[in-house]
């Protein structure tokens, strides 16, 4: 006989408050931004083999059912990880470390031309 038992949804928030889809590290966010550039649940699959493809489908779902909400909560993560960019910018330093690995890059990239 068919049963209708509601699915678990294969969302969990870390120690830190970001919410990862299943038992992996890709976060909601990842999912929903890829699923808005019009790539297909199968599509999302190829690019993140360690999701299960009901998983990527049920967050899909909730996501066009919570559209709203989960929008506000991308929005917040947004905010906070331009803050710790905009901290970390801000250390004394930050910038001649920066122009040395710009610098070490140019370099490598120079010894690769032939």
């Amino acid at each position: 006989m068919l049963s209708f038992e509601a699915p678990t949804l294969p969302l969990k928030t870390d120690s830190k408050g970001t919410i990862r889809v299943g038992g992996t590290r890709i976060q909601l966010d990842t999912v929903v931004y890829a699923f808005n550039q019009g790539y297909t649940a199968e599509e999302i699959l190829s690019q993140f083999p360690a999701l299960e493809l009901a998983d990527i489908y049920a967050v899909i779902s909730y996501y066009l059912n919570h559209r709203e909400a989960v929008d506000e909560y991308i929005q917040q993560q947004e905010k906070e990880a331009a803050q710790i960019k905009k901290q970390l910018e801000s250390r004394p330093g930050y910038q001649a470390f920066r122009q040395r690995l710009q610098d070490i890059k140019k370099s490598k990239s120079n010894k690769l031309d032939f």
